[in-house]
């Protein structure tokens, strides 16, 4: 074998251990970028993503959009090499997705609970902002707790001990003062049928506790959020909108196509997101002309938004509300920019 042809083929085999290192040898970081949208006020595989039934609702028109972050784990050294020239990509640490010490079915798992408890304050910061008056239902009942084989998905929560009961707040105060161990009467209806039962609670966090996600409702109707395979409190101020246009005459978003993001608690306080850069540009990509940013987001979104997005700055449903019906007149309303 000549020098040429041992030097060429010593080259290639470098190549070929080099590529093949590359793709087997995975690195401490995951892959960050846009991710889907998804219309609260439309369907996804013919099921409306936000469903109100059972009481006057209203046509609406247009967009309102949640955003979501795509994060790709398992990157290997040449995947991560194609990920860092990507503009619209973004490689970081994956103790940061992922800490220590926790699996990823367990960070899969707190980010689908954090998900269902936005759903929950976003349909209790709703009603509250249209001054519906609201019931309790019971939206899961934790395994092998007091009310396992009590209570059931889909009754309704009349009062706790001697305390009615009407919104999840007052859920969690009527266990105040209680302790594993004591038994207390709780009052359900379930078919139209009440029924009052003793139950021993367990143990909570310095208190009893009867093992419940409570969801609240409107006293008249349902509220149902359909949406799989998404994780985290982000859609929060999303689907509160959502309601409220389904439930208020006229188009909330004057038939634009509005994106957003943002967490938001049962008094509709709008609380700040990760990888609003990543929101931003899926929601430009999918056809948004607005996007509403929390407060505390404005200054990265302002930094990094995508030309021909307007940035409207949030802190509260009532504001994202007024916003929006300042843009249908034509008005000036908070903005991330100058």
């Amino acid at each position: 074998m000549s020098r040429r042809t041992s030097t060429l083929v010593a080259a290639v085999l470098l190549v070929v251990v080099v590529v093949g290192v590359g793709t087997l040898v995975r690195v401490p970081f995951v892959a960050m970028g846009p991710g889907p949208t998804y219309d609260t006020l439309g369907t996804l595989d013919g099921t409306p993503v936000v469903a109100v039934t059972g009481t006057q609702t209203y046509p609406t028109a247009g967009h309102l959009n949640m955003t979501t972050v795509a994060v790709n784990d398992g990157v290997t050294a040449l995947t991560a090499l194609g990920y860092w020239l990507q503009s619209d990509r973004r490689l970081v640490p994956r103790d940061s997705v992922y800490p220590p010490g926790q699996t990823t079915e367990e960070v899969d798992r707190q980010n689908t609970e954090q998900f269902a408890a936005s759903e929950t304050s976003a349909e209790a910061a709703a009603l509250a902002e249209l001054g519906l008056p609201t019931r309790v239902t019971v939206a899961e009942v934790v395994p092998g707790s007091a009310a396992d084989g009590v209570l059931r998905a889909g009754d309704t929560i009349v009062s706790v001990g001697d305390t009615p009961v009407s919104t999840p707040e007052q859920l969690a105060g009527s266990l105040t003062g209680t302790s594993a161990g004591q038994t207390i009467p709780v009052t359900y209806e379930r078919d139209g049928v009440r029924t009052t039962v003793p139950v021993v609670l367990g143990q909570g966090d310095g208190r009893g506790m009867l093992g419940v996600r409570g969801g609240v409702e409107p006293v008249t109707g349902d509220i149902t959020i359909s949406l799989g395979d998404v994780g985290g409190p982000s859609a929060g101020l999303m689907f509160a909108l959502a309601v409220v246009d389904k439930l208020t005459p006229g188009e909330l978003n004057g038939g634009r196509f509005v994106a957003g993001t943002g967490t938001i608690d049962a008094a509709g306080t709008v609380g700040p997101i990760g990888g609003i850069p990543f929101k931003m540009i899926a929601a430009k990509d999918a056809g948004a002309t607005v996007f509403l940013v929390p407060d505390a987001n404005c200054a990265e979104a302002a930094a990094n938004a995508p030309a021909g997005l307007q940035l409207v700055r949030v802190s509260t449903l009532a504001g994202a509300v007024d916003a929006l019906e300042g843009l249908d007149r034509g008005a000036t309303v908070p903005s991330c920019t100058p």
